[in-house]
Order: C-alpha cells, then sequence, then structure tokens
C-alpha cells in the first residue's frame, strides 16, 4: 500500500510489539486513520492486530477518520390521535 507510507514510523518498542503478538497490515479501509504506523512501506494498525476483522462486521470502533453515519428515525404518527393529544 503506497498510502500506509505516509503515516508515522513506528518507534522499537511498537515494532517489538507488532512482531510478538503477531499484528497484520492494514485493509484499504484503514488508510488515513491516525492509528496506523509504517514500517517498512507496510501499515500496521496501532490498536488493533487483525484489523480485517474489524472492519468484517461494518465500521472499525477505532477508526478516527471515518464518521458514522446517524439514521433518522422517522415515525408516522395517526392524525386522528395526534389532535386528540393536541388539546391536553
Amino acid at each position: 500500500m503506497s498510502d500506509a507510507i505516509n503515516a508515522p514510523a513506528a518507534d522499537a518498542a511498537t515494532l517489538a510489539r507488532f512482531t510478538k503478538f503477531g499484528f497484520t497490515p492494514i485493509v484499504s479501509q484503514c488508510v488515513g486513520c491516525a492509528h496506523v504506523r509504517a514500517n517498512d512501506g507496510v501499515g500496521f494498525c496501532n490498536s488493533y492486530a487483525n484489523p480485517t476483522a474489524k472492519w468484517s462486521s461494518g465500521m472499525c470502533n477505532f477508526a478516527t477518520h471515518a464518521k458514522v453515519e446517524k439514521v433518522k428515525d422517522t415515525k408516522t404518527v395517526n392524525p386522528i390521535k395526534a389532535s386528540k393529544r393536541g388539546g391536553k
């Protein structure tokens, strides 16, 4: 991934943690996140060892670059009941 090179480089302690716990490279959805650290041109997530699993069920909860889209819940109101409630 060429975009992972733009991420900050990982320090020695972080690199040791990446190798010790078997961190996997980031997926395309992770590009642009503040948690990505680069090592030899490959990006790794600083917060989670397996980014593919985080993105498999929707959006990663660690993602700093993505915003949650809130869906407005529109309720249908019976106009007859609404007119009766209005007088109270």
